[in-house]
C-alpha cells in the first residue's frame, strides 16, 4: 500500500478552491480554519493555502516539452486506474472543460505509454490526471 502524500498548495480564493477540489473533483473536505482548507485528494492530504500576493488566477511561469506537448511546471497530480480516468476524462470533456492539454495518450507503444490530460484549478495551479493501462509499468524504463 502506499502511503499517502501531503501537498499544500497556494490558492487566491478558498469559496473557489472548494468548489473546484469539493464539487467539481468530489474530495472530502477536512479540517479547514480561514486561511486554509484540508481536502482527501484521491486518498492524498492536499491542502489549498490563501497566499495573499496571488490576487487571482496565475499560471505555471514555464513549460517543457515532452511527447510533443508543453507541460505546464510545476505540476502535480495523481495516477488513476485506466477506467477511472476514462471516465473522468470523458465527463470533464462533456461539461466543456478547458484543458492544458487535451485527454490522450502519450508515448505510444513506448514502455512509459499512458493517458493523461491536464487543467488548471481556479488559482493557476497545474494538475496532471494520468493512467496506465498496465499500472506495473509506472516506473519501468
Amino acid at each position: 500500500m502506499l502511503s499517502p502524500f501531503h501537498l499544500a498548495i497556494p490558492v487566491h480564493d478558498l469559496a473557489a478552491a472548494r468548489a473546484f477540489y469539493g464539487a467539481r473533483f468530489g474530495c472530502p473536505e477536512g479540517r479547514s480554519a480561514a486561511e486554509w482548507v484540508d481536502f482527501d485528494f484521491f486518498g492524498h492530504q492536499l491542502v489549498a493555502h490563501l497566499d495573499p500576493a496571488r490576487k487571482a488566477f496565475t499560471p505555471a511561469a514555464h513549460a517543457n516539452r515532452v511527447d510533443g506537448h508543453d507541460v505546464p511546471v510545476p505540476h502535480f497530480g495523481v495516477v488513476l486506474g485506466w477506467d477511472a480516468w476514462q471516465a473522468l476524462a470523458a465527463r470533464l470533456t462533456a461539461e466543456g472543460t478547458e484543458f492544458i492539454i487535451a485527454p490522450g495518450i502519450r508515448f505510444a507503444g513506448e514502455v512509459g505509454e499512458q493517458a493523461t490530460f491536464f487543467l488548471y484549478d481556479p488559482s493557476g495551479n497545474a494538475l496532471e490526471f494520468k493512467a496506465f493501462r498496465d499500472p506495473s509499468r509506472l516506473f519501468a524504463r
